[in-house]
């Protein structure tokens, strides 16, 4: 596995890094940090806590404080809902931002291909997450017996698609909210 295999990444590369270091993440409360680049934080905040929402109530789930139907009847909204925004936003991301990005900042062409390729990564999860949401939903909703096993499959899967995904959010953060920014004229909010 490389540096740049999201399963295994701890971080950026080396390579990747130079826009962050010229900005770190202390200083992104600043003015020069303008409204697209916080719209972006607000984005990525939003997809921390659907997936923060969704794990609290799987956990509560499989200690036994949350029924199978409650489970249901929260989860599944929550899911749909994450899936068409995440989705949404990863299309917009690589077929409007990252060319211009790419464009404005030829140097950072290694890290917007990182950031490509996580996104086909985290499809695979978001793909894995709806198949598993529907046979939850499914089994419910049809009152078969194995809707707690549907449930832990979806557990599971949710568990498999976090961490992968918010590794992602954070490097996707360093690279693209001080490019945003040095790029203030070309990415007007």
């Amino acid at each position: 596995m490389s540096e740049s295999d999201l399963a295994t990444r701890t971080g950026l590369p080396d390579a990747c890094r130079y826009l962050v270091e010229e900005l770190p993440r202390l200083r992104w409360h600043e003015p020069q940090v303008g409204s697209m680049a916080r719209f972006w934080l607000q984005m990525h905040s939003g997809f921390r806590r659907e997936t923060a929402a969704m794990t609290g109530l799987t956990a509560q789930w499989r200690s036994g404080t949350l029924a199978l139907p409650d489970l249901h009847r929260q989860l599944i909204p929550t899911l749909q809902g994450f899936l068409q925004h995440l989705d949404g936003h990863h299309n917009i991301e690589s077929h409007h931002y990252f060319p211009t990005m790419r464009r404005v900042e030829p140097r950072i062409g290694s890290g917007i291909d990182l950031l490509d390729r996580d996104h086909d990564a985290i499809h695979g999860h978001l793909d894995a997450l709806f198949q598993s949401g529907l046979a939850f939903h499914q089994a419910v909703a049809g009152q078969a017996p194995t809707a707690s096993d549907a449930a832990a499959r979806l557990t599971d899967t949710l568990a498999a698609a976090e961490r992968p995904l918010l590794r992602h959010l954070e490097d996707e953060e360093d690279i693209v909210i001080p490019l945003i920014t040095r790029h203030a004229d070309v990415f007007k909010g």
